[in-house]
Protein backbone atom coordinates (compact mmCIF):
# COMPACT_ATOMS: atom_id res chain seq x y z
CA UNK A 1 0.00 0.00 0.00
CA UNK A 2 1.47 3.50 -1.09
CA UNK A 3 0.27 5.04 2.18
CA UNK A 4 2.64 2.14 4.29
CA UNK A 5 5.65 2.83 1.65
CA UNK A 6 7.34 5.32 4.08
CA UNK A 7 7.37 1.94 6.37
CA UNK A 8 8.17 -0.51 4.39
CA UNK A 9 11.02 1.52 2.59
CA UNK A 10 12.70 2.24 5.22
CA UNK A 11 16.04 1.25 5.89
CA UNK A 12 17.26 -2.01 8.15
CA UNK A 13 18.84 0.47 10.33
CA UNK A 14 15.36 2.42 10.92
CA UNK A 15 13.31 -0.56 11.32
CA UNK A 16 15.43 -2.02 14.05
CA UNK A 17 15.41 1.04 15.93
CA UNK A 18 11.15 1.34 15.92
CA UNK A 19 11.18 -2.23 16.65
CA UNK A 20 13.65 -2.01 19.57
CA UNK A 21 11.88 1.04 21.41
CA UNK A 22 8.56 -0.10 20.66
CA UNK A 23 9.32 -4.19 22.35
CA UNK A 24 10.61 -1.62 25.34
CA UNK A 25 7.35 0.33 25.55
CA UNK A 26 5.59 -2.53 25.05
CA UNK A 27 6.72 -4.48 27.59
CA UNK A 28 6.69 -1.55 29.89
CA UNK A 29 3.19 -0.81 29.48
CA UNK A 30 2.70 -4.29 30.32
CA UNK A 31 4.27 -4.21 33.62
CA UNK A 32 1.56 -1.12 34.84
CA UNK A 33 -1.34 -3.06 33.41
CA UNK A 34 -0.16 -6.24 35.65
CA UNK A 35 -0.16 -4.45 38.31
CA UNK A 36 -3.45 -2.64 38.02
CA UNK A 37 -4.71 -5.89 37.63
CA UNK A 38 -3.94 -7.90 40.71
CA UNK A 39 -4.38 -4.73 43.06
CA UNK A 40 -7.23 -6.49 44.08
CA UNK A 41 -5.66 -9.65 45.43
CA UNK A 42 -2.55 -7.42 46.83
CA UNK A 43 -4.93 -5.33 48.60
CA UNK A 44 -6.89 -8.62 49.87
CA UNK A 45 -3.55 -10.84 50.63
CA UNK A 46 -1.19 -7.96 51.96
CA UNK A 47 -3.47 -6.06 53.81
CA UNK A 48 -3.65 -3.20 52.09
CA UNK A 49 -5.83 -0.25 52.33
CA UNK A 50 -6.97 1.90 48.49
CA UNK A 51 -5.07 4.71 49.72
CA UNK A 52 -1.82 2.57 49.92
CA UNK A 53 -2.37 0.96 47.17
CA UNK A 54 -1.84 4.26 45.36
CA UNK A 55 0.98 5.36 47.51
CA UNK A 56 2.77 1.85 46.25
CA UNK A 57 1.93 3.55 42.32
CA UNK A 58 2.72 7.49 43.66
CA UNK A 59 6.15 5.69 45.00
CA UNK A 60 6.79 3.81 41.72
CA UNK A 61 6.15 7.31 39.49
CA UNK A 62 8.88 9.22 41.93
CA UNK A 63 11.81 5.94 41.05
CA UNK A 64 10.38 6.65 37.18
CA UNK A 65 11.36 10.37 37.47
CA UNK A 66 14.76 9.66 39.11
CA UNK A 67 15.16 6.91 36.24
CA UNK A 68 13.80 8.98 33.48
CA UNK A 69 17.01 11.28 34.78
CA UNK A 70 19.49 9.20 34.92
CA UNK A 71 18.99 6.95 31.87
CA UNK A 72 18.11 10.41 29.94
CA UNK A 73 22.04 11.70 31.12
CA UNK A 74 23.00 7.55 30.43
CA UNK A 75 21.73 7.98 26.66
CA UNK A 76 23.80 10.82 26.30
CA UNK A 77 26.92 9.25 27.16
CA UNK A 78 27.11 5.49 26.34
CA UNK A 79 24.10 5.68 23.85
CA UNK A 80 20.57 5.20 23.42
CA UNK A 81 20.46 1.89 22.44
CA UNK A 82 22.78 0.53 25.48
CA UNK A 83 20.60 2.80 27.98
CA UNK A 84 17.67 1.27 26.39
CA UNK A 85 19.36 -2.20 27.19
CA UNK A 86 20.05 -1.25 31.00
CA UNK A 87 16.65 0.23 31.75
CA UNK A 88 14.44 -2.88 30.61
CA UNK A 89 16.90 -5.43 32.30
CA UNK A 90 16.01 -3.16 35.34
CA UNK A 91 12.15 -3.34 35.49
CA UNK A 92 11.88 -7.09 34.07
CA UNK A 93 14.21 -8.40 36.91
CA UNK A 94 12.33 -6.72 39.87
CA UNK A 95 9.06 -6.97 37.94
CA UNK A 96 9.61 -10.56 38.84
CA UNK A 97 10.67 -9.41 42.38
CA UNK A 98 7.32 -8.45 43.01
CA UNK A 99 5.95 -11.70 43.31
CA UNK A 100 8.23 -12.60 46.04
CA UNK A 101 6.91 -9.62 48.04
CA UNK A 102 5.56 -11.11 51.61
CA UNK A 103 4.80 -7.43 52.79
CA UNK A 104 4.19 -3.81 51.48
CA UNK A 105 7.56 -2.82 52.90
CA UNK A 106 9.37 -5.62 50.44
CA UNK A 107 6.56 -4.93 48.07
CA UNK A 108 6.89 -0.99 47.70
CA UNK A 109 10.95 -1.76 47.23
CA UNK A 110 10.59 -3.83 44.54
CA UNK A 111 8.10 -1.44 42.88
CA UNK A 112 10.96 1.51 43.70
CA UNK A 113 13.72 -0.32 41.75
CA UNK A 114 11.63 -1.47 38.80
CA UNK A 115 10.79 2.18 38.50
CA UNK A 116 13.87 3.09 38.07
CA UNK A 117 14.20 1.29 34.57
CA UNK A 118 10.87 2.42 33.34
CA UNK A 119 11.90 5.99 33.96
CA UNK A 120 14.80 5.43 31.94
CA UNK A 121 13.27 3.61 28.72
CA UNK A 122 11.10 6.28 27.79
CA UNK A 123 14.03 8.75 26.96
CA UNK A 124 16.36 6.37 25.40
CA UNK A 125 13.95 4.90 23.23
CA UNK A 126 12.12 8.28 22.21
CA UNK A 127 15.80 9.56 20.95
CA UNK A 128 16.51 6.39 19.22
CA UNK A 129 13.64 6.65 17.23
CA UNK A 130 13.39 10.57 16.52
CA UNK A 131 17.37 10.61 15.55
CA UNK A 132 16.64 7.55 13.06
CA UNK A 133 13.72 8.58 11.09
CA UNK A 134 13.45 11.31 9.04
CA UNK A 135 11.95 14.86 9.56
CA UNK A 136 8.79 14.12 7.19
CA UNK A 137 8.12 10.30 9.07
CA UNK A 138 9.11 11.24 12.18
CA UNK A 139 5.50 11.27 14.09
CA UNK A 140 4.04 8.63 12.00
CA UNK A 141 7.35 6.12 13.37
CA UNK A 142 6.97 7.55 16.78
CA UNK A 143 3.10 6.89 16.73
CA UNK A 144 3.73 3.53 16.17
CA UNK A 145 6.78 3.17 18.87
CA UNK A 146 3.65 4.85 21.02
CA UNK A 147 0.91 2.65 19.87
CA UNK A 148 3.21 -0.56 21.36
CA UNK A 149 2.25 0.84 24.64
CA UNK A 150 -1.50 -0.09 24.10
CA UNK A 151 -0.29 -4.00 22.79
CA UNK A 152 1.49 -4.27 25.97
CA UNK A 153 -1.51 -2.71 28.17
CA UNK A 154 -3.06 -5.65 26.26
CA UNK A 155 -0.93 -8.14 26.63
CA UNK A 156 -1.08 -7.17 30.48
CA UNK A 157 -4.40 -8.21 30.59
CA UNK A 158 -4.53 -11.49 28.76
CA UNK A 159 -1.78 -12.26 30.71
CA UNK A 160 -3.54 -11.76 33.82
CA UNK A 161 -7.24 -13.27 32.82
CA UNK A 162 -5.51 -16.46 31.66
CA UNK A 163 -2.43 -16.45 34.82
CA UNK A 164 -4.50 -14.77 37.76
CA UNK A 165 -7.25 -17.53 38.26
CA UNK A 166 -5.10 -20.73 38.08
CA UNK A 167 -1.77 -19.62 39.63
CA UNK A 168 -2.63 -16.19 41.48
CA UNK A 169 -1.18 -13.13 41.81
CA UNK A 170 2.26 -14.14 42.49
CA UNK A 171 3.17 -15.82 39.19
CA UNK A 172 1.26 -12.96 37.35
CA UNK A 173 4.68 -11.21 38.28
CA UNK A 174 6.82 -14.11 37.22
CA UNK A 175 5.72 -13.37 33.92
CA UNK A 176 7.59 -9.99 34.08
CA UNK A 177 11.12 -11.32 33.50
CA UNK A 178 10.69 -11.87 29.61
CA UNK A 179 11.45 -8.29 28.36
CA UNK A 180 15.21 -9.21 30.10
CA UNK A 181 15.52 -11.90 26.73
CA UNK A 182 14.63 -9.09 24.40
CA UNK A 183 18.10 -7.17 25.75
CA UNK A 184 19.63 -9.99 24.06
CA UNK A 185 18.70 -8.83 20.44
CA UNK A 186 19.34 -5.42 21.22
CA UNK A 187 22.61 -6.17 22.13
CA UNK A 188 23.70 -7.84 18.62
CA UNK A 189 21.12 -6.13 16.40
CA UNK A 190 20.65 -2.30 17.06
CA UNK A 191 23.21 0.24 16.06
CA UNK A 192 23.61 3.86 17.51
CA UNK A 193 22.28 6.81 15.48
CA UNK A 194 24.66 8.64 13.38
CA UNK A 195 23.76 11.92 14.29
CA UNK A 196 24.64 10.53 18.14
CA UNK A 197 27.92 9.49 16.99
CA UNK A 198 28.24 13.03 15.39
CA UNK A 199 27.73 15.35 18.03
CA UNK A 200 30.75 17.31 19.07
CA UNK A 201 30.32 16.79 23.12
CA UNK A 202 27.85 16.09 25.55
CA UNK A 203 25.98 19.66 27.48
CA UNK A 204 26.14 20.11 30.78
CA UNK A 205 22.07 19.33 32.73
CA UNK A 206 22.11 23.32 33.41
CA UNK A 207 22.05 24.20 29.80
CA UNK A 208 18.27 23.08 29.26
CA UNK A 209 17.75 25.68 32.61
CA UNK A 210 19.24 28.70 30.26
CA UNK A 211 18.70 30.47 27.07
CA UNK A 212 16.23 29.84 24.57
CA UNK A 213 15.80 25.97 25.99
CA UNK A 214 14.56 27.59 29.51
CA UNK A 215 10.90 28.36 28.01
CA UNK A 216 11.16 24.23 26.54
CA UNK A 217 11.90 23.14 29.59
CA UNK A 218 9.54 24.70 31.51
CA UNK A 219 6.29 24.27 28.87
CA UNK A 220 7.22 20.71 27.96
CA UNK A 221 7.53 19.74 31.97
CA UNK A 222 4.19 21.48 32.80
CA UNK A 223 1.94 20.38 30.41
CA UNK A 224 3.36 16.75 30.29
CA UNK A 225 3.21 16.72 34.35
CA UNK A 226 -0.70 17.85 33.65
CA UNK A 227 -1.31 14.94 31.33
CA UNK A 228 0.46 12.69 33.23
CA UNK A 229 -1.24 13.00 36.59
CA UNK A 230 -4.71 12.76 34.21
CA UNK A 231 -3.39 9.88 33.01
CA UNK A 232 -2.02 8.15 35.42
CA UNK A 233 -5.23 8.90 37.78
CA UNK A 234 -7.62 7.65 34.99
CA UNK A 235 -5.91 4.58 33.51
CA UNK A 236 -4.77 3.31 37.12
CA UNK A 237 -7.62 3.30 38.35
CA UNK A 238 -10.41 2.29 35.45
CA UNK A 239 -9.83 -1.31 36.45
CA UNK A 240 -10.73 -0.93 40.03
CA UNK A 241 -13.64 1.09 38.63
CA UNK A 242 -15.06 -1.23 36.44
CA UNK A 243 -14.49 -3.93 38.88
CA UNK A 244 -15.85 -2.75 41.94
CA UNK A 245 -19.14 -3.40 43.18
CA UNK A 246 -21.87 -1.65 41.87
CA UNK A 247 -23.21 -0.96 45.74
CA UNK A 248 -19.59 1.09 46.56
CA UNK A 249 -19.27 3.07 43.22
CA UNK A 250 -17.98 0.35 40.50
CA UNK A 251 -19.52 -1.47 37.59
CA UNK A 252 -19.26 -4.61 39.32
CA UNK A 253 -17.43 -6.51 36.43
CA UNK A 254 -16.04 -10.16 37.14
CA UNK A 255 -12.02 -10.18 36.56
CA UNK A 256 -12.44 -11.47 32.75
CA UNK A 257 -14.81 -8.70 31.94
CA UNK A 258 -12.74 -6.58 33.47
CA UNK A 259 -9.48 -7.30 31.55
CA UNK A 260 -11.75 -8.05 28.04
CA UNK A 261 -12.95 -3.95 28.96
CA UNK A 262 -9.34 -3.16 28.77
CA UNK A 263 -8.47 -5.01 25.78
CA UNK A 264 -11.00 -3.76 23.82
CA UNK A 265 -9.89 0.13 24.90
CA UNK A 266 -6.34 -0.43 23.80
CA UNK A 267 -7.72 -0.82 20.36
CA UNK A 268 -8.81 2.66 20.41
CA UNK A 269 -5.22 3.74 22.03
CA UNK A 270 -3.17 1.99 19.77
CA UNK A 271 -5.12 3.72 16.95
CA UNK A 272 -4.78 7.51 19.00
CA UNK A 273 -1.49 6.91 19.01
CA UNK A 274 -1.19 5.86 15.37
CA UNK A 275 -3.41 8.30 13.95
CA UNK A 276 -1.84 11.05 16.03
CA UNK A 277 1.49 10.77 14.17
CA UNK A 278 -0.03 10.72 10.59
CA UNK A 279 -2.06 14.14 12.04
CA UNK A 280 0.62 15.77 13.55
CA UNK A 281 2.98 14.93 10.07
CA UNK A 282 0.45 16.69 8.21
CA UNK A 283 -1.49 19.64 10.72
CA UNK A 284 1.67 20.00 13.05
CA UNK A 285 2.13 18.92 16.04
CA UNK A 286 0.42 21.63 18.71
CA UNK A 287 -2.70 21.76 17.16
CA UNK A 288 -3.14 17.93 17.20
CA UNK A 289 -2.22 17.93 20.45
CA UNK A 290 -4.25 20.40 22.29
CA UNK A 291 -7.45 18.87 20.67
CA UNK A 292 -6.51 15.64 21.93
CA UNK A 293 -6.05 17.31 25.56
CA UNK A 294 -9.80 19.12 25.04
CA UNK A 295 -11.57 15.93 24.22
CA UNK A 296 -10.07 13.80 26.28
CA UNK A 297 -10.99 16.47 29.27
CA UNK A 298 -14.40 16.57 27.67
CA UNK A 299 -14.89 12.68 27.62
CA UNK A 300 -13.72 11.70 30.95
CA UNK A 301 -16.55 12.77 33.19
CA UNK A 302 -18.67 11.01 30.50
CA UNK A 303 -17.24 7.78 31.18
CA UNK A 304 -17.56 8.06 34.81
CA UNK A 305 -20.95 8.61 34.99
CA UNK A 306 -22.06 5.87 32.52
CA UNK A 307 -23.26 2.78 34.58
CA UNK A 308 -24.49 0.32 31.39
CA UNK A 309 -21.68 -1.83 30.55
CA UNK A 310 -21.97 -2.02 27.35
CA UNK A 311 -21.63 1.51 26.62
CA UNK A 312 -19.01 1.44 29.08
CA UNK A 313 -17.45 -1.28 26.28
CA UNK A 314 -18.44 0.71 23.52
CA UNK A 315 -17.10 4.57 24.87
CA UNK A 316 -13.83 2.91 26.15
CA UNK A 317 -11.76 3.11 22.81
CA UNK A 318 -13.12 6.20 22.33
CA UNK A 319 -11.66 7.61 25.78
CA UNK A 320 -8.60 5.51 24.88
CA UNK A 321 -8.13 7.01 21.53
CA UNK A 322 -7.95 11.12 22.82
CA UNK A 323 -7.17 9.95 26.50
CA UNK A 324 -3.83 8.85 25.41
CA UNK A 325 -3.23 9.30 22.14
CA UNK A 326 -1.67 12.58 22.77
CA UNK A 327 1.13 10.97 24.42
CA UNK A 328 2.68 10.51 20.58
CA UNK A 329 2.83 14.24 20.20
CA UNK A 330 4.69 14.66 23.54
CA UNK A 331 7.39 12.28 22.41
CA UNK A 332 7.71 14.07 18.81
CA UNK A 333 7.46 17.50 20.26
CA UNK A 334 10.00 16.89 23.48
CA UNK A 335 12.70 14.97 20.92
CA UNK A 336 12.52 17.67 18.30
CA UNK A 337 12.69 20.75 20.50
CA UNK A 338 15.85 19.89 22.02
CA UNK A 339 19.57 19.46 20.48
CA UNK A 340 21.44 16.33 19.96
CA UNK A 341 23.97 17.32 22.76
CA UNK A 342 21.48 17.05 25.48
CA UNK A 343 18.80 15.41 23.76
CA UNK A 344 18.40 12.41 26.01
CA UNK A 345 19.04 14.57 29.32
CA UNK A 346 16.51 17.13 28.24
CA UNK A 347 13.70 14.46 27.22
CA UNK A 348 14.89 12.30 30.69
CA UNK A 349 14.58 15.68 33.19
CA UNK A 350 11.59 16.90 31.19
CA UNK A 351 10.05 13.45 32.14
CA UNK A 352 11.05 12.93 35.26
CA UNK A 353 9.89 16.44 36.41
CA UNK A 354 6.62 15.65 35.09
CA UNK A 355 6.73 12.50 36.71
CA UNK A 356 7.91 14.09 39.91
CA UNK A 357 4.63 16.39 39.56
CA UNK A 358 2.05 14.13 38.59
CA UNK A 359 3.22 11.09 40.90
CA UNK A 360 0.34 12.12 43.30
CA UNK A 361 -1.89 10.76 40.53
CA UNK A 362 -2.78 7.64 41.92
CA UNK A 363 -2.85 8.15 45.42
CA UNK A 364 -4.69 11.44 45.61
CA UNK A 365 -7.47 9.84 42.75
CA UNK A 366 -7.77 7.15 45.73
CA UNK A 367 -8.01 9.38 48.39
CA UNK A 368 -10.91 10.96 46.59
CA UNK A 369 -12.49 7.99 45.84
CA UNK A 370 -12.34 6.91 49.66
CA UNK A 371 -13.94 10.12 50.75
CA UNK A 372 -16.11 10.70 47.29
CA UNK A 373 -16.46 7.83 45.60
CA UNK A 374 -14.66 6.85 42.69
CA UNK A 375 -16.90 8.17 39.99
CA UNK A 376 -16.07 11.85 41.33
CA UNK A 377 -12.87 10.55 41.94
CA UNK A 378 -12.35 9.84 37.90
CA UNK A 379 -14.50 12.93 36.54
CA UNK A 380 -12.06 15.64 39.04
CA UNK A 381 -9.71 14.20 36.17
CA UNK A 382 -10.64 16.31 33.59
CA UNK A 383 -9.48 18.98 34.96
CA UNK A 384 -5.71 18.18 34.54
CA UNK A 385 -6.16 17.57 30.73
CA UNK A 386 -7.74 21.23 30.27
CA UNK A 387 -4.63 22.41 32.21
CA UNK A 388 -2.47 20.50 30.12
CA UNK A 389 -4.51 22.03 26.76
CA UNK A 390 -3.26 25.72 28.54
CA UNK A 391 -0.21 25.18 28.77
CA UNK A 392 0.87 23.60 25.29
CA UNK A 393 -0.81 26.80 24.19
CA UNK A 394 2.69 28.03 24.59
CA UNK A 395 4.50 26.00 22.85
CA UNK A 396 6.69 26.57 19.04
CA UNK A 397 5.44 24.58 16.32
CA UNK A 398 8.09 21.88 15.58
CA UNK A 399 6.72 20.12 11.63
CA UNK A 400 9.02 19.66 9.49
CA UNK A 401 12.47 20.65 12.51
CA UNK A 402 15.45 19.20 10.92
CA UNK A 403 17.10 17.57 14.01
CA UNK A 404 20.95 18.88 14.34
Amino acid sequence: MRSLQWLTGATTAQKRALLTTSLGWMLDSMDVMLFSLVLVDLQRDLRMSVATSGLLMTLTLISAAIGGIFFGWLADKIGRARALIFSMLIYSIFTACCGLAHSVVQLGIFRFLLGLGIGGEWAAGGALVAETWPDEHRAKAIGIAQASWALGYALGAAITAVVLPHFGWRAVFFVGVLPAFVTIWIRRSVKEPEIWHQKAATMPLRSIFQGKLRQATIITASMNAASLFAWWGLFTWIPRFLSLPVALGGRGLSIVQTSAWTIVMQIGTALGYLSFGYLADIFGRKRIYIGFLLIAAALVPLYANTYNPRLLLLLGPVVGFFGTGFFSGFTVIASEIFPTAVRGTAMGVVRGISRFLGAGAPYLIGYIAEISGIQLALSSISIAFLAAAIIATGLHETKSHALD
